[in-house]
């Protein structure tokens, strides 16, 4: 099926569906548009839950890429983590040793329906195959309560070897302050600033030490960039399953800081099926080079979205605007 496009605005519009090769963050499908402008591709691939309000700064971000471009880097590559979805210890192990040198691991903890025991023994797993030296992170979303956290963390601690962090073990900013003060594990906060009205609470009330940013939903590079100047915390620059187009703008970020001391969560292409560019962003010795990709005219063809998907999202698009307008 040819890729839907239009040229509404002089911008190419086209929409992409590829499957997850493995279920992360409840999707089995990722979904999302990308824009053509004159400086060049940029992805708006805002989850299907988000309403016109919260999908916004995620446009500004494509259209930030598409039309403006971004900072000039100061590094040419940036090192990244290995994504470790869910999955049981065989396939973790199997996922930090294909994962082309990366020397960081983030782990995702607290999915539904899993145990302690699940946790501990993938935790056991990815230090396995990491080996003593690598840095090993996990990621709750959010998904604690306060006492969970606490009495979790320690066991994840030790059963990784040492967390390097643990990221949003809950959702409200208030508990992450409360957490951070009573564990030795350091703590990051991911969904208390991509997420919040006020993303300083998170400085302000000394609730992390690691500041957690994603371009797209804080509507872009610049905009990212001027967070990690105020919120004077170290920055982790991760994704948002996007795909390499998207990827591209984490990339372009994690660049541009002036200090990066951390891995960044910015390998997780490999997770999707397929992607929208010839050369997918893939890390090689636990790096991702600093360039842009552009679409790929047969790539658009083979992840076409069906035709009620492309109404769906161009009725997206046009509920941004009206919502702005409002």
């Amino acid at each position: 099926m040819r890729a839907a496009a239009n040229e509404g605005g002089g911008r190419g519009v086209n929409v992409y569906s590829i499957p997850m090769r493995t279920r992360f963050r409840g999707i089995t499908v990722r979904e999302g548009v990308l824009l053509r402008g004159d400086a060049g591709w940029g992805e708006f691939s805002p989850f299907l839950e988000y309403d016109a309000a919260t999908s916004a700064p995620w446009l500004r971000a494509a259209r930030e890429a598409a039309d403006e471009g971004w900072p000039e880097p100061v590094r040419r590559r940036v090192p990244v983590n290995v994504t470790v979805p869910a999955v049981g210890p065989e396939r973790a192990a199997a996922t930090v040793r294909a994962s082309s040198g990366c020397r960081t691991a983030k782990v995702k903890v607290a999915e539904p329906g899993q145990s302690l025991g699940d946790e501990l023994a993938r935790l056991e797993a990815v230090r396995d195959a990491l080996g003593p030296d690598g840095r090993v992170r996990v990621d709750a979303n959010g998904l604690w309560s306060v006492e969970e956290a606490l009495a979790r963390i320690p066991l994840l601690d030790r059963a990784a070897g040492g967390l390097e962090y643990v990221e949003q073990p809950c959702a409200a900013v208030e508990d992450l302050a409360l957490v951070r003060r009573r564990t030795d594990v350091p703590v990051a906060a991911d969904e208390s600033i991509r997420r919040a009205a006020d993303p300083y609470r998170v400085r302000d009330l000394e609730a992390a030490d690691v500041a957690v940013l994603k371009v797209q939903p804080l509507g872009g590079v610049r905009a990212c960039l001027r967070i990690a100047e105020d919120i004077g915390l170290p920055v982790v620059v991760s994704s948002a399953l996007e795909t390499s187009i998207g990827i591209a703008a984490g990339v372009a970020l994690a660049a541009a800081l002036p200090e990066l001391s951390l891995a960044c969560g910015l390998a997780t292409v490999q997770l999707l099926a397929d992607d929208v560019v010839a050369r997918p962003l893939l890390p090689v010795d636990g790096m991702l080079p600093v360039e842009r990709r552009a679409a790929d005219p047969a790539s658009l063809d083979r992840v076409a979205a069906s035709p009620d998907r492309v109404a769906h999202w161009r009725a997206r698009l046009a509920g941004i605007g009206q919502d702005q307008q409002a």
